[in-house]
């Protein structure tokens, strides 16, 4: 019997080692995600600068900078230009979707040119992961020589929200493992050997809740299984006060119905079954429930 503590001890080890080993396993799954999101991220800026520059050397410019690009929003881009330029619609539309063909998070985007002095539409596209659904006009039209900024809108990757939502429920769901099973590890309270066997001694009363039946002075009381289990809660805490809600969800809730009357009923067999030793008795504790009083 004593090796059974030691194995179940060994059990709940060896659970909370796999539990925090698997956590383990998912920190290092977010720290990479968020690792190669970050360097995704600043591959794009410089691919970004990159259209820049081919934009610049498409306009005859070889010499003026790509001004810093921007981030203006969650996943918007600005490109600015040191000078004027002068841009076609086909080179810009092939020049931007060959250059994001090499973002891995460039899924669908919206490009729009705008003229420096009052942000107005100068001229855009829409490129979509189906080509069917590319919006692209106004192919073959040089635009006037003036100055331009490039406005990049990238649609929210749907990749890294389904990682995020799975590593924050992988990490949820571990977490409430592990409180179970810490839970269920803790030390308990042991019962005295004869409550383990559904046995206790009420004074001089033997109540056994597994045969339901009291024994006194070698008289046997049988005992109702809903007495039996009124009885037992008592007899697990005997002089302690119990409350009466506790019995009644303890007693009937199970079964769906919490009947007020009846538990006043079985106090009342109960007390005339345990009056045999007029040293166990049941008694009201005012605005509080019940206690089993046993006299020394």
């Amino acid at each position: 019997m004593s090796d059974r503590p030691n194995l179940r001890f060994a059990k709940h080890k060896y659970l909370f080692g796999v539990i925090l080993l698997l956590l383990t396993v998912v920190i290092c799954v977010a720290f990479g995600i968020t690792g190669s999101y970050d360097f995704d991220i600043a591959r794009r800026e410089v691919l970004l600068r990159r259209i820049g520059h081919e934009l610049l050397l498409q306009s005859g410019d070889s010499v003026s900078r790509v001004l810093p690009v921007k981030k203006t929003g969650e996943n918007d881009y600005r490109i600015s230009f040191e000078n004027a330029l002068t841009f076609q619609p086909d080179s810009l539309v092939n020049t931007t979707q060959r250059l994001l063909a090499k973002d891995p998070l460039a899924g669908d985007y919206v490009v729009n040119m705008l003229n420096c002095r009052n942000a107005s539409v100068a001229y855009g596209f829409a490129i979509s992961s189906h080509k069917k659904d590319d919006i692209v006009a106004c192919r073959g039209r040089i635009q006037p020589t003036a100055c331009y900024m490039m406005d990049i809108k990238f649609k929210p990757t749907n990749i890294i929200t389904v990682k995020k939502v799975s590593l924050l429920g992988s990490l949820s769901v571990l977490a409430f493992v592990g409180f179970i099973f810490l839970r269920s590890a803790r030390p308990r309270r042991a019962l005295p050997h004869n409550q383990q066997a559904g046995m206790f001694m009420l004074g001089s009363i033997s109540f056994d809740a597994v045969a339901q039946r009291l024994m006194i002075h070698e008289k046997t009381i049988d005992l109702t299984g809903t007495e039996t289990r009124v009885l037992r809660i008592f007899a697990s805490s005997p002089n302690e006060p119990i409350e009466r809600s506790r019995l009644q969800k303890e007693i009937w809730e199970d079964e769906g119905v919490i009947v007020g009357r009846s538990l006043d009923m079985f106090i009342s067999k109960l007390r005339k079954k345990l009056e045999p030793d007029p040293n166990v008795k049941i008694v009201v504790i005012r605005g509080k429930g019940y206690k089993l009083e046993i006299s020394a």
